[in-house]
């Protein structure tokens, strides 16, 4: 959206003009007092802990609008000043109507307890092989995330992938009728927010959201081999999609992991089979890639344009992404964890072909609630049976990284640390060259300050 008329501006948002400046709006819209630029729209948001119409005078120096919920300071003449009664609710009316403005557009609506932001850059490297295509940037999943990432589309975007999260029931409603998506994508059910929705059927309910959502003429994509599989069909007026199952209209023959990830032969009903190679390990990425192949043979993508875009799938940083430093092999899935995705990782790395041994430094999983120290611990065990040589868990303050650490404990060689520099210490008393070291932890966990603290080499730069 980087252009659009105060007039639109003002109705769109339902607020009022205030003043009306010179400037016409050339830059899109912006929540960020320090992003403003020449031409650009500044709305200014609201938190309990921050107040965006203190920065909107300041903004109006650059800015072509300022969207307020009161008026605070002397503004440019040249800068427009609409107010309204609440800025996140202007932020979502205006979203849903430049989602209007965008048809026709292709819109996939992704959402999933894990492996939604894998399978989202894997749909939208598909897409981009036959559609000018976009899709959400880093975790812009939620209530702020998805309307700025709708507001980034430009006219002429032909398909969309948008990720919607949620941690509260009725939070995914507002978003799917936001993103108005044609085809659904659940990626899982698992355990992710047990502390918010109390039970894995409540956070079928909440996630089926989507699929309650699409059309008649809509594609409701699952892992057939998923629990919640059977729900998820009888949710959705749309056609169901299970993928992965043996019957499964799109599934993966002959898995077998590479140098550079896993290959395997696609097979989709009515197109055929054809080879294809994921830069990145592990079963669940597979499922993840069938997930994406599925909506681009429903989108009209060729089985060679299918396969490019899988094999060309450029993943967001911290998702299993195995790099050399220093002669070890390192698994970098900081960005995120929950019980199903530490999991995975654990048995991808587990299933590494080249280590001498393997590694395991983990951190706490959140927002699983009662259940958190029984999920920590199966996690422990997890790592025992899978014969990793040792496990660091880093967050000796919390009963739930103690519980992990003490099931590890029963089987193989396991430390409880407090801090990043500690488990550096740690491990480099233990790992030699030619070992496989995985870093694995929630967000909250920080867990790539430990890989770096370890291994400096693969820190950003500046």
């Amino acid at each position: 959206m980087k252009t659009i008329s105060i007039e639109e501006l003002v109705a769109a948002t339902g607020g009022r003009l205030v003043a009306e400046g010179s400037r016409a709006v050339t830059a899109g819209l912006t929540t960020d007092s320090r992003a403003v630029s020449e031409g650009s729209v500044f709305l200014a948001l609201c938190g309990e802990r921050f107040d965006g119409n203190n920065f909107a005078a300041a903004a109006s120096e650059k800015a072509a609008a300022v969207v307020v919920s009161r008026c605070v300071g002397e503004f440019s003449p040249a800068c427009s000043v609409i107010e309204v009664e609440d800025t996140l609710v202007a932020l979502q009316s205006l979203a849903t109507w430049w989602r209007g403005e965008l048809a026709p557009l292709h819109v996939v609506g992704l959402t999933g307890s894990s492996g939604k932001t894998s399978t989202k850059d894997m749909t939208l490297s598909v897409l981009s092989q036959k559609f000018t295509a976009l899709a959400t940037k880093g975790n812009l999943n939620n209530h702020i995330g998805v309307p700025l990432s709708i507001l980034s589309a430009e006219k002429g975007t032909e398909a969309a992938i948008w990720e919607m999260g949620m941690n509260h029931a009725g939070e995914l409603a507002p978003l799917c009728a936001m993103t108005q998506p044609h085809i659904g994508i659940i990626t899982t059910i698992g355990s992710a927010h047990m502390e918010f929705l109390g039970s894995r059927e409540g956070i079928a309910k909440e996630k089926c959201t989507v699929a309650r959502a699409l059309p008649a003429d809509g594609f409701m994509i699952f892992p057939a081999r998923d629990d919640f599989a059977d729900y998820i069909a009888a949710q959705t007026k749309a056609t169901p999609l299970p993928v992965g199952g043996v019957n499964s209209p799109v599934r993966a023959l002959n898995p077998r992991s590479t140098a550079a990830g896993t290959a395997y032969t696609l097979h989709i009903e009515g197109l055929g089979e054809i080879e294809v190679s994921l830069p990145v390990p592990g079963a669940h990425m597979v499922s993840n890639s069938l997930l994406a192949a599925a909506a681009g043979w429903k989108l009209g993508c060729t089985l060679e344009q299918i396969a490019a875009g899988l094999s060309a799938s450029a993943l967001t940083k911290g998702r299993l992404a195995c790099k050399e430093a220093d002669g070890y092999t390192v698994i970098d899935d900081t960005y995120n964890a929950n019980p199903e995705s530490m999991k995975a990782a654990l048995e991808t790395v587990a299933a590494l072909k080249g280590p001498k041994r393997r590694f395991a430094v983990l951190g706490k999983m959140g927002e699983l609630g009662e259940g958190g120290i029984a999920a920590h611990a199966d996690m422990g065990w997890c790592a025992a049976s899978l014969g990793y040589a040792a496990v660091v868990v880093v967050g000796a303050e919390c009963a739930e990284t103690n519980a992990l650490c003490h099931a590890a404990a029963e089987s193989i060689p396991a430390l409880l640390v407090e801090t990043p520099a500690e488990a550096a210490a740690a491990l480099r008393s233990m790992i030699e060259p030619g070992d496989a070291i995985l870093f694995k932890g929630s967000r909250s966990a920080g867990m790539e300050r430990t890989m770096y603290e370890l291994f400096p080499s693969l820190k950003p730069k500046a």
